[in-house]
């Protein structure tokens, strides 16, 4: 088979306008192979598309190429990406990895799509570490394991993968980045333009961000310019948007000083900018020298070099990796990391011997020749080929076949009425149907609650949207706190005024678990630093409060507190103390028919099951992890009726011991508890069991229920109130509607390869 006429090629990978040394890197190769080999526009090939990896999806205006857009943090997306692709008809899937192009640890998510992939797939790797963590080697060895071939960018990266990856050498190929085109032109013609005439011109590109070691070349300008006064030094780039999100421009203004203090001012020029292709194209042009300060040993390639090398630039660079193979037989000079003195030296003396940076030059441009793009899409085109080849003639190692079942979808996440029910202040208890009820203000309950909720979904989807609500949740936190009582009000009327002298046990137990969450998965370190300050002068009260749920609460937030705080030794003694409190209270209430810690069962009933099962696994301690699943199993049968479905106990008179179960007014909470304890259950047991329970409570807000009825306004994202006799209460509060989030988003934490069977 040959390409041009029978080969179809489905990029996966994130793609153009998305701002990313990567998506550049696919467009190009996705346009050289449709105009090289193909010889159409990429926009009319039918012979290559794209499945565009995005981080804020439906955000991008991508071109017609993009037939799919998968977004990372979604696991279905992944799935239903695969079950396209296998349809499809692309012949062969070339597959860009980079670990940070998918969620999950190390980038695990991208298995819920190629565990699923029936065709040959090519993995271009663009991060080989020599040192991974466990959980990144096995990530690559599986990627690797599952492609038919493997394309890398330096013969570095083909060793590390057999001695570290154990991957098959035949499987690996080494081509070059692709570069585009570029004639060897002297620079002076193109300095006019940027007002550079008759200055030596040294030029860096690339996103900004502290690993490329800016301040190093700042370091070694500022020991030239007393031989070249008139140097400039171009640093080009806009700062990387991780970096601007976490900490906005603060690096660059640090890089602005520091040129200030080396009264270097006017000798550098930073230009805070994405460029085009064709605007570095030009700046290479103009440039005599190139330079790449970075200071990690490990990168394993780079654009920017291989552009700069391809262009005829006389380039310095650290010794990373990647540079110690393009720059060897004389294509560029080395300076040792970190080090100004070394880079001074080189650029006297480039500067100094213009037919020592001529020979540089020219041996660096006809090395380029064999990196340009229609070079290499031609390469690919014969590894495509050979993985067709492989594909075809061997069994290749699939996820082992599934039993033919109806998938159990679940609804996507939105926050609409999250956003309608929080105000600057917090978010109000009560609403009116789907409009928010000023008259009852606001309580710690549910804003520890959403604070929960809010951090949760910014770790699954990392949509920054949600971080101004979850600001104002910690915010409401930090203000109900009592620093002199060690304690949280609870209640504030709409107009700012606390109702309260200290709030209920619930409410301090509720704050710790929404304090400890945070502590382990807050966004950014100022929120992490905030809440361990509340959550270390909070837990002292822990001792004094009076309920199982109240210590439940507290067990849960210092579960996840103690995630984070491994050598805390005071947080660990209060969850065993109050682990103890909690067994002992089922060991004096519970019998054989009635394994219970009180003589009625009333609300959010799985989170003295699901803190006993972690506080089990975090203590080691077995014997609390089976008490927990024991009194699990009693909750789900005793609230699952005949027909199979979750009936919940209502909150119209609870279920007494040796009396009657109310089975109406149904609230959120329950199912939501459940779903916790399952999940804990699941976690500590590995049986697939407690996963169709799982689904058998989130039903319960689907409509599969007592009176058949979703409890879900899909109109408003809200969630009402109570399930009454042949009704629903229309009312869609904080408590309910934050059940409902948490239920939803901890079914797509758990959502799994395998499809659950419910019974």
């Amino acid at each position: 088979m040959s390409l041009n006429d029978r080969m179809t090629v489905m990029f996966i990978g994130s793609y153009v306008p998305r701002k990313c040394g990567i998506a550049t890197f696919t467009h190009n190769l996705a346009l050289a192979l449709s105009t090289e080999i193909h010889g159409k526009e990429l926009a009319k090939s039918g012979a290559v598309s794209v499945a565009a990896m995005t981080d804020r999806a439906g955000e991008y205006a991508y071109g017609p190429e993009v037939r799919i857009e998968i977004d990372q943090f979604r696991k279905e997306d992944y799935r239903n990406a695969a079950e396209i692709l296998n349809t499809s008809r692309a012949t062969v899937i070339c597959l860009q990895h980079e670990y940070g192009l998918f969620a999950g640890d190390a980038g695990s998510h991208l298995f819920e799509l190629v565990d699923r992939l029936r065709k040959p797939l090519v993995s271009t790797l663009h991060t080989v570490l020599s040192e991974p963590s466990a959980t990144h080697r096995e990530v690559l060895r599986r990627l690797c394991r599952r492609s038919s071939r493997v394309v890398v960018m330096a013969d570095r990266a083909k060793s590390l993968l057999k001695s570290v990856y154990e991957a098959e050498p035949e499987k690996v190929c080494m081509i070059h980045h692709g570069v585009h085109e570029v004639e060897f032109a002297d620079p002076e013609p193109f300095k006019e333009r940027f007002g550079l005439a008759a200055r030596p011109v040294i030029l860096t590109f690339g996103l900004l961000s502290p690993n490329k070691g800016i301040e190093t070349m700042l370091e070694a300008v500022a020991r030239v310019v007393d031989e070249h006064p008139d140097i400039a030094y171009v640093v080009l780039g806009e700062t990387h948007p991780a970096v601007r999100r976490e900490s906005g421009e603060q690096y660059r203004l640090s890089l602005e000083r520091l040129a200030l203090k080396l009264g270097i001012h006017r000798n550098v020029l930073f230009h805070n900018r994405y460029v085009s292709e064709e605007d570095i194209r030009e700046y290479l042009l103009a440039a005599d020298i190139y330079a790449t300060p970075y200071r990690g040993k490990e990168q394993i390639t780079s654009g920017t070099l291989a552009y700069a090398l391809a262009s005829g630039r006389a380039v310095i660079s650290t010794p990373y990796w990647y540079a110690q193979e393009l720059l060897a037989g004389g294509r560029g000079r080395l300076a040792n990391f970190d080090s100004a003195d070394e880079f001074a030296v080189a650029i006297r003396e480039l500067l100094r011997d213009e037919a020592a940076r001529e020979k540089m030059r020219r041996a660096a441009y006809d090395f380029g020749k064999a990196m340009i793009w229609p070079q290499v899409a031609r390469r690919y085109s014969e590894v495509f080929e050979q993985a067709c080849a492989t594909f075809r003639a061997q069994a290749v190692e699939l996820v082992p076949a599934q039993r033919t079942r109806m998938r159990m979808s679940l609804p996507e996440v939105r926050l609409d009425h999250l956003f309608t029910l929080t105000d600057d202040t917090g978010i109000l208890q009560h609403s009116v149907y789907m409009t928010p009820n000023r008259r009852h203000g606001y309580c710690t309950d549910d804003n520890a609650r959403a604070l929960i909720v809010t951090c949760m979904a910014w770790t699954l989807f990392q949509d920054e949207k949600v971080l101004p609500l979850l600001s104002t949740y910690l915010s409401f936190l930090h203000f109900a706190h009592i620093p002199e009582k060690s304690k949280f009000h609870n209640f504030m009327s709409y107009d700012r005024r606390w109702l309260d002298d200290d709030g209920s046990d619930d409410c301090q137990g509720r704050a710790l678990w929404a304090l400890g969450y945070l502590v382990c998965h807050a966004p950014s370190d100022s929120m992490a630093r905030l809440a361990t300050e509340l959550f270390r002068s909070t837990i002292r009260c822990a001792e004094s409060l009076g309920g199982p749920r109240s210590w439940a609460f507290v067990m849960l937030g210092l579960h996840y507190y103690l995630s984070v705080e491994r050598a805390d030794a005071a947080a660990r003694d209060t969850l065993g103390g109050l682990a103890h409190r909690l067994c002992g209270r089922f060991a004096e209430y519970g019998t054989d028919d009635w394994p219970w810690c009180e003589d009625v069962v009333t609300y959010d009933n799985g989170r003295l099951p699901q803190a006993l099962i972690i506080a089990g696994v975090e203590l080691e301690r077995p014997e609390l992890v089976e008490r927990g699943i024991d009194v699990l199993k009693w909750l789900i049968r005793v609230q699952t009726a005949d027909e199979g479905h979750l009936t919940v106990i209502g909150n119209d008179g609870w279920m007494q011991k040796n009396g009657a179960r109310a089975r109406f007014a149904q609230q959120a909470l329950e199912p939501a508890a459940l779903i916790g304890a399952c999940k804990a259950a699941y976690t500590a047991s590995s049986d697939r069991k407690w996963l169709g329970e799982m689904r058998r409570c989130f039903d319960w807000y689907v409509g599969r229920n007592d009176v058949g009825r979703p409890m879900v306004d899909f109109r408003s994202r809200g969630c009402f109130d109570a399930l009454e006799p042949g009704a629903i209460n229309p009312n869609e509060g904080a408590e309910s509607l934050l059940s409902w989030l948490l239920s939803l988003l901890i079914m797509h934490e758990m959502q799994s390869g395998d499809e659950i069977e419910v019974g």
